[in-house]
């Protein structure tokens, strides 16, 4: 499929007010200019109620049949018109004698099989008659006189060598010329004058092998594409002759192939006949590769190519020789090569010093293997590996080891890692831009970066800091950070040249002013987009943020929100508000002095109201209890034990427990000790959850943002805690139903804070796949058999 060649409007700038008239949209631009959109609407004729100062009418891709004069007479400011993919038979030129300032028609894509001539305006730049049903090719005379046009789309069925020629004074920017229906009598070889023209694009018919024969001669060509080529070993010759007339001139610089079928055989021969032609840049587009791959002969002539790109490659050939295919890239001549998009396993390393500067092999299937050991690529200095199938970065670093004037490296979205301590990695010295991005490193990626390197992409990793010992870096300016776990704002200590900063995307909730101070060289610093814990010690961030330009803080204000506490979510930075009373803690001090006595008396009344004296008790039955245990031998106390395991839980996760966890353990016969079924009635609560402790082997706490608000659940992991010191065991077990943000857990409990970052927790997963692992874990940790009476009932 050919795209559209770009409008001429493009360019312009458009402001656009979008109105619904007619179920039309209408755009505004700066010079009040009407564009009217009604493509796709199904019309089967032009509309009569048009805007008369329509400037750019869009009428593609509906069922016109049909154009007449009092379609578009009275648009006589109409610039643009677009009726491809309609159903128009016939056009009468004259039907636009009326608008002066037409500059672009495109009627291709249509069932045209005629044009009555008259004369045109001579204003217009842009023709496109392509893929329509002419017999021949639909010039008149009176095209002769648009000087200013830059674009002629035609079609045809067979070709005269004169066809052209009232068109052969004009110097046009590109001819496209359809010839997907074309056919040649039997004997007869026709030729075509195509003059001036700096582009020529061929289209041919995507199903049939190739087999035209013309002679087309163009003068001053700079630029040749052929889309649709179909060929094999046996019509290969006629592609090579047939390319014999248009690449022979040293205007042609640019050659393009799009949408090309081809046995492997003759692909090598269209390289070897291009290699000594003037052509510096060859593309190839959609190449499918059919029947076999064999060896084939290839001389590596002096050439003037400077680049070949092959993109989206099938390979229908399944069983074939790797090197008689890799062989004919490794080994050329060339300073550029890109190869993508292609189901290529490996690249070999070239037998003798190579010429290539540049390879692109992105998203290919090539391993850790690739150039490795390889000396022959010292002129490299791009290289880009993007989208392989990479994992380890020290055999990366291996790999560019004789790539000496290697300078860009882009191994982005692979499946690196790098989990050495040692830092040993043994990379060219002459990288200075190095793209690791969307792969699975750590912070440990920091100690296995380049001598010398500049600009550095690590967004989307798995980084979680950097690391303060980490040395070598005074180099680099340009650091990308984004989509990562940084908790921390970092500074510039280690990155002394560091000028641009892209951090946006990470867990940082509270940034340090010192950043700034730090880093003096910072000229532009993306860290929006992040969990901003609005609180009095972000304040100095804001307010130094505040003082920068926006070219400076890219994103600033709108992308700088706070996340926590939930009063202020949503809330831009800029808008954060705090009084000085709340952050000053000397000026509280004193506000609070005056008033002493006051709230002396004050708290005294909030002790008694919450009963103070019902928590001073908790503490001394837990204190009595704890004297008892001593004086019980070890052996006695686990006789007593009656329960595996205490769960303690909040009573909005009682859904889960009940319909997940409780029904999992007791079908292993594990006894689980509940507060609705085990406590005893007339205790008091504080009582009843010692002695369940007491009883219990294991306390299993269900851990989520609705434990940390229950205030029992506390307590009932308090005493839990406690009774793990006492007890010299390991009995408490964590599960963590939901994560728990740090912040949003309460300063005063510090117990759950230093569990939750000293222990090991089950963490209950969300994949279905995964819960059979968790049950075994769990299982796994209340390991015990109970003795006694409790031995009776299991």
């Amino acid at each position: 499929m050919i795209k559209d060649k770009e409008s001429p409007i493009r360019s312009c700038h458009f402001v656009y007010i979008v109105a619904l008239v007619f179920g039309t949209i209408i755009q505004f631009s700066d010079e009040s200019e009407f564009v009217v959109d009604m493509s796709k609407t199904s019309l089967v004729h032009v509309p009569k109620d048009l805007p008369p100062n329509t400037k750019v009418l869009d009428l593609s891709q509906n069922n016109i049949s049909e154009l007449h004069l009092s379609d578009v007479s009275f648009l006589s400011g109409l610039k643009v018109l677009r009726l491809s993919y309609n159903k128009i038979q016939g056009l009468d030129i004259s039907i636009f004698k009326f608008n002066h300032d037409l500059e672009y028609l495109d009627l291709s894509h249509n069932q045209l099989q005629k044009i009555s001539c008259h004369p045109i305006t001579t204003s217009l730049k842009h023709l496109d008659l392509s893929f329509n049903d002419f017999d021949a090719l639909p010039i008149c005379k009176e095209f002769g006189n648009l000087t200013q046009l830059n674009f002629l789309g035609l079609s045809a069925t067979k070709l005269e060598q004169l066809d052209l020629v009232p068109v052969a004074h004009l110097h046009l920017s590109c001819i496209l010329l359809d010839l997907e229906d074309y056919y040649m009598k039997e004997n007869k070889k026709e030729s075509l004058q195509m003059l001036n023209t700096k582009k020529l694009h061929l289209v041919f018919h995507p199903n049939s092998f190739f087999s035209v024969q013309v002679k087309i001669s163009v003068n001053s060509l700079g630029c040749l594409q052929l889309t649709n080529i179909k060929v094999n070993d046996d019509n290969c010759q006629v592609l090579l002759k047939f390319l014999s007339g248009l690449t022979g001139r040293p205007t042609l610089l640019n050659f393009t192939l799009n949408h090309m079928e081809t046995t492997w055989k003759c692909l090598v021969k269209v390289f070897q006949f291009l290699w000594p032609k003037p052509v510096e840049y060859l593309n190839i587009y959609n190449l499918t590769i059919v029947e076999s791959i064999d060896e084939e002969d290839f001389t590596y002539y002096k050439t003037t190519l400077k680049s070949l790109k092959i993109e989206y490659v099938t390979n229908e050939v399944f069983i074939f020789s790797q090197t008689a295919l890799y062989t004919v890239f490794s080994e050329m001549n060339i300073p550029m090569l890109t190869i993508s998009d292609t189901p290529f396993i490996h690249m070999l390393c070239p037998q003798e010093p190579s010429t290539f500067k540049f390879l692109n092999f992105t998203q290919n299937a090539f391993t850790d293997s690739v150039f490795q050991n390889c000396d022959t690529l010292t002129r490299l200095e791009t290289l880009i590996l993007q989208k392989n199938e990479l994992k380890d970065l020290f055999k990366t670093t291996l790999m560019t080891k004789g790539m000496l004037s290697l300078e860009t490296l882009d191994v982005s979205w692979n499946s690196l890692e790098y989990d050495r301590r040692d830092g040993n990695c043994t990379w060219v010295g002459s990288i200075v831009v190095l793209n690791l991005s969307s792969n699975a490193l750590t912070d440990s990626v920091f100690r296995c970066l380049p001598p010398r390197i500049k600009v550095l992409d690590l967004h989307n990793n798995r980084i979680r800091s950097i690391p303060k010992d980490v040395t070598g870096l005074e180099t680099l300016q340009e650091l990308n950070l984004a989509s990562n776990s940084l908790a921390h704002l970092p500074g510039c200590g280690i990155f002394s040249s560091l000028s641009i900063l892209i951090i946006d995307y990470n867990s940082i909730s509270n940034p340090s002013a010192d950043f700034f101070q730090s880093c003096q060289k910072i000229r532009s610093l993306k860290a929006g987009n992040n969990p901003f814990q609005c609180s009095c010690e972000l304040r100095d961030f804001i307010q130094s943020v505040g003082q920068l330009s926006s070219d400076v803080v890219e994103g600033w204000p709108e992308s700088y929100k706070c996340d926590y506490p939930d009063s202020y979510k949503e809330t831009l930075l800029k808008d954060f508000q705090v009084s000085e009373l709340s952050c000053n803690t000397a000026l509280l001090i004193v506000t609070i002095v005056v008033p002493g006595l006051v709230l002396a008396v004050a708290v005294t009344v909030v002790c008694i109201y919450l009963d103070l004296p019902w928590y001073l008790r908790m503490v001394c039955q837990w204190t009595q209890t704890r004297r008892r245990a001593r004086n019980v031998p070890l052996e006695e106390r686990q006789r007593t034990l009656q329960f595996h395991a205490l769960i303690s839980y909040s009573g909005h996760d009682s859904a889960w427990v009940k319909n997940e966890l409780i029904p999992n353990l007791e079908k292993e016969d594990i006894r689980i000790c509940l507060h609705e079924r085990n406590f005893v009635a007339g205790k008091s609560i504080v009582e009843n959850i010692i002695n369940c402790i007491e009883k219990s082997y294991k306390s299993i706490f269900v851990l989520s943002p609705n434990f940390v608000q229950s205030e029992w659940c506390h307590y009932e992991l308090y005493f839990a805690h406690q009774n793990l010191f006492h007890e010299g065991s390991d009995n408490l077990i964590l599960i963590l139903l939901e994560p728990i943000p740090q912040y949003s857990i309460p300063s005063s409990y510090h117990k759950l804070r230093a569990l939750m970052a000293q222990r090991t927790y089950l963490e209950w997963p969300k994949e279905k796949s995964k819960h059979g692992l968790f049950w075994a874990n769990l299982r796994a940790s209340i390991n015990i058999k109970l003795m006694g009476k409790a031995a009776e009932v299991l």
